[in-house]
């Protein structure tokens, strides 16, 4: 007999916490705090590059960078727990991204940070409005095409994760033997202690590998120049409406539904859940809401985070839960430079080590889908 194509995502897993599952508040920060190592990198980074490329003081800089964390939480939540007919309500962790750094700085050198808010604001209109013909839209997206994009996410992402554990582009000692030993050490104690360990060990070996290797070569210098508080004032740099800048913006937000069409795809995948049109409708949606968010508080547009895919699958708790709760741990770090400097702190070759192993995960989910097209 046949099974169906929800029996058929549902034999693929073999999960310890599912979607809706709840675990223990001790457990969601647990999990929370891996999704948010994870992904941290790549919320800080695209403020870095746009400020950079913009020329904006230090102070501006961190400003946007605890804009762009709290926002990111926003639309975690918003994304993870559902608001009405908003939100895919899965295990999908938002944030800023690299699709919108050359329209952020196209727009930003004429019009400055004003303008970026407001391209954000309006451009997010078009991908809300995109949400409600996904249906039309899904048949451009059968098994065989998601496969391959949900592969390709992963292949594309390999590349980035290979790149940190050289030490990061621009690096002084980028590729030395020192810090592809530390990128290694890190993959080979999560990869064993997600083999062979047992319970919350096994859960938590991300964790627990880029604790092992943040101690190896810990650096607080990203602590130390912290504050303690700060709150992102809403339109601090104010907001400039014209529909030539929202035109830069367009062709970014289609990029990034065709992205989060993908990555909640995988997310059903690796999570058991039938990814209908309606549930991709309201991730789409959230995506939508989640940059009306970044652009009220001064920072940028928000989209789905596929590298957080991997995590799913690599430590087998799928649970909206602790999406959520890493979406509240992302505005508290937004709130609280110094505890965002901890994460901000971490090596380039520890992310790289963790990062081969996530990436590696999205690339199978993709191929495991591919697998099942006839």
């Amino acid at each position: 007999m046949k099974m169906s194509n929800k029996e058929q995502i549902g034999s693929q897993t073999n999960l310890i916490y599912g979607v809706d599952d709840n675990p223990t508040v001790g457990k969601k920060v647990l999990f929370g705090l891996q999704h948010i190592f994870a992904a941290f990198s790549g919320i800080v980074v695209v403020p870095l590059v746009i400020s950079g490329a913009l020329g904006f003081d230090s102070a501006m800089t961190t400003s946007l960078i605890s804009a762009s964390i709290l926002a990111a939480g926003l639309a975690t939540i918003i994304q993870a727990y559902g608001v009405g007919p908003v939100g895919a309500r899965v295990a999908c962790i938002m944030g800023t991204d690299f699709t919108f750094v050359s329209p952020a700085i196209s727009v930003g050198s004429t019009l400055g940070m004003a303008g970026i808010v407001g391209a954000t604001i309006l451009g997010s209109l078009f991908e809300i409005i995109l949400s409600f013909f996904i249906k039309p839209l899904m048949k451009l997206f059968p098994p065989i095409v998601t496969g391959t994009v949900v592969c390709l996410i992963g292949l594309t992402l390999l590349p980035v994760s290979i790149d940190w554990a050289a030490g990061g582009n621009g690096a002084a000692d980028y590729g030395s033997l020192l810090n592809v030993s530390i990128a290694m050490l890190v993959l080979v104690v999560t990869l064993l202690l997600n083999r062979y360990g047992k319970g919350m060990v096994s859960s938590a070996s991300i964790l627990i590998g880029m604790i092992v290797g943040y101690v190896v070569c810990i650096d607080f210098t990203a602590v130390t120049e912290a504050s303690w508080f700060a709150i992102p004032n809403i339109l601090e740099y104010g907001i400039i409406f014209d529909w030539k800048a929202v035109l830069a913006f367009i062709p970014a937000y289609f990029v990034t539904t065709i992205e989060t069409v993908g990555c909640l795809k995988a997310i059903g995948e690796t999570s058991g859940v039938e990814m209908t049109d309606k549930k991709i409708g309201a991730g789409i949606l959230a995506d939508g809401f989640g940059s009306i968010c970044g652009g009220l508080v001064g920072s940028f547009s928000n989209t789905s985070f596929s590298q957080n895919v991997g995590l799913i699958s690599l430590t087998k708790v799928a649970s909206k839960h602790v999406a959520v709760m890493a979406g509240i741990l992302l505005v508290c770090l937004g709130l609280f430079p110094k505890l965002a400097g901890v994460i901000n702190g971490i090596p380039q070759p520890v992310l790289g080590g963790v990062g081969l192993v996530m990436f590696g995960m999205v690339a199978a989910a993709g191929i495991k889908t591919l697998s099942r097209v006839e």
